[in-house]
């Protein structure tokens, strides 16, 4: 997949927010208006690279799917983003580190949280999960960079539904379907004139339309990642952290 890192023209830097957490500082106010779709926010992105990185660290699928439920239900009980200070870093090291935190209060306690246990806090497709987790070919990874491996593809993911979303919404659904493979690998090798007889459109205008969808994700892509850094001058840095996990 290709994965851009150039400036934003539309959402990047000109819609850059005054709090940059935007994302985790609402999920640490449950009486904001915007709580429960941050919450879920953090969970889409954050449940899979946490639930790799507990199968890299040996535990069985059935105990990294509890901990990984029993690990969001505390943060939420404990409030643990309420305390987060978003100077330090990124929103990505402060989950990792508490998970660790967590795994290591619970074996203090030799209470594990069990099958069954008190609530199922995300909606979690176990089966897709370990599919995800065996189809990931670079099985020496340690379980910290399987993470951010893991990390990086979901902001990947969470940038192309919202490229998608906001296609559709425009009437727009059939030429993302024929152009979305101008995003990755695969239209490296796809010729324009093949898709532009697919669309009835002239090559010169399907390429157009192409440049116009990369330049649409790579400003996607970095307000993704701005509302998990402390500042502005981060997000390029955060960027590149994500084309290195992707080399992993």
């Amino acid at each position: 997949m290709q994965h851009p890192s150039g400036h934003s023209t539309r959402s990047g830097d000109a819609g850059f927010p005054t709090t940059h957490w935007s994302v985790i500082l609402r999920a640490s106010r449950p009486g904001s208006p915007q709580y429960q779709e941050a919450i879920e926010t953090l969970c889409r992105t954050y449940w899979f690279p946490l639930y790799a990185f507990l199968r890299r660290r040996g535990h069985k699928a059935s105990d990294a799917e509890d901990c990984v439920q029993a690990f969001f239900t505390r943060m939420l009980e404990k409030e643990y983003l309420r305390g987060v200070d978003p100077k330090p870093g990124k929103f990505r090291s402060f989950i990792l580190t508490a998970l660790k935190r967590f795994l290591a209060n619970e074996r203090e306690r030799a209470g594990a949280v069990k099958r069954g246990g008190r609530h199922t806090f995300i909606s979690f497709d176990a089966a897709d999960a370990e599919h995800r987790y065996h189809i990931e070919p670079a099985h020496d990874l340690s379980a910290d960079k399987l993470f951010e491996k893991s990390w990086a593809l979901a902001v990947l993911e969470r940038t192309m539904e919202r490229l998608e979303r906001e296609l559709a919404a425009d009437d727009k659904q059939v030429l993302f379907d024929h152009l979305k493979a101008y995003l990755g690998q695969e239209g490296e090798s796809r010729p324009y004139r093949e898709t532009a007889v697919l669309l009835d459109m002239t090559e010169n205008a399907v390429k157009m339309a192409v440049s116009r969808l990369r330049s649409r994700y790579r400003a996607l892509l970095r307000d993704e990642v701005a509302q998990t850094v402390a500042a502005r001058d981060e997000v390029d840095e955060e960027i590149r952290d994500l084309l290195s996990a992707l080399c992993y």
